[in-house]
């Protein structure tokens, strides 16, 4: 008898669980806590669907992702409010104007919208969040140094060139395959395509009117790096010719667009 009376008791005692479980209690805390989800989860979808139906009216270009937007302050505090105002061109037949001018006739019809966009944009912009053109820069340069080597390695060879003379009186090897590496030694790709030359190129097509950045002294654009962002601009651009079309579309328009007018 003395074993019994436990077990009896914990057969009660589990009994009495399952129907305070089952009771109404616990049912009431399942549909308040359905509820509280279902009114948690409404307002974030709704709230996603206008989003949605806002870009898609809107190009890619023109706005900020709703969800790369901070809190909606800055800790960055300038000591001049006014170096925080700076407009940029929104315009796209502004800018198509420009690569016209830059490729010529439909220039503007060789890369696409999102493209063309993202080539003039500098990371300064809207602080990166709509993408920038520092790749796209790094590839263009190198496209670009390596199709003014060329260009030196083809030209003919000057009177200079020829009146080198050795001062004790050697005679270098002479094959044809080397006949024009001397010619780097006279005449660096830095020399032709300088970046003073090519944002002077770039102002003479407009491109400060329509790049997008955010300079760092507005009263000041050359102290605030226009240099650096002109020749970044154009180096993005002939990245993306060369990722939409190839190599060789985008070596010929460093030749006949760039080179040709800096005098190569």
């Amino acid at each position: 008898m003395s074993l019994n009376a436990p077990r009896s008791a914990l057969s009660s005692a589990c009994k009495a669980l399952q129907r305070c479980s089952s009771g109404p209690a616990h049912s009431i805390t399942r549909q308040l806590g359905h509820q509280i989800r279902q009114l948690s989860a409404s307002p974030s979808r709704n709230t996603e669907a206008v989003e949605a139906s806002e870009q898609q009216d809107r190009p890619r270009w023109s706005y900020t992702p709703e969800r790369m937007k901070g809190p909606g302050f800055s800790i960055n505090i300038p000591k001049d409010p006014r170096r925080t105002v700076w407009h940029c061109n929104e315009d796209p037949a502004k800018l198509d104007a420009m690569y016209n001018r830059l490729l010529g006739t439909n220039g503007s019809n060789m890369l696409p919208a999102e493209i063309k966009w993202l080539a003039i944009t500098h990371k300064s912009f809207d602080h990166g969040r709509r993408g920038f053109n520092t790749r796209l820069a790094y590839f263009g340069r190198q496209i670009l140094a390596l199709e003014t080597m060329r260009s030196i390695l083809v030209s003919p060879a000057t009177a200079a060139e020829h009146s080198i003379e050795d001062p004790f009186g050697r005679e270098p090897f002479q094959h044809p395959a080397l006949a024009n590496i001397d010619k780097l030694n006279i005449r660096q790709p830095q020399d032709i395509a300088q970046k003073e030359k090519l944002a002077k190129l770039a102002i003479d097509i407009g491109l400060p009117e329509v790049i997008r950045w955010k300079p760092r002294l507005p009263e000041n654009l050359d102290a605030s790096g226009l240099t650096v962002v002109l020749n970044t601009t154009l180096f993005a651009i002939i990245g993306a010719i060369s990722l939409q079309h190839g190599a060789e579309v985008a070596h010929r328009v460093v030749r006949d667009r760039i080179l040709r007018r800096l005098g190569a």
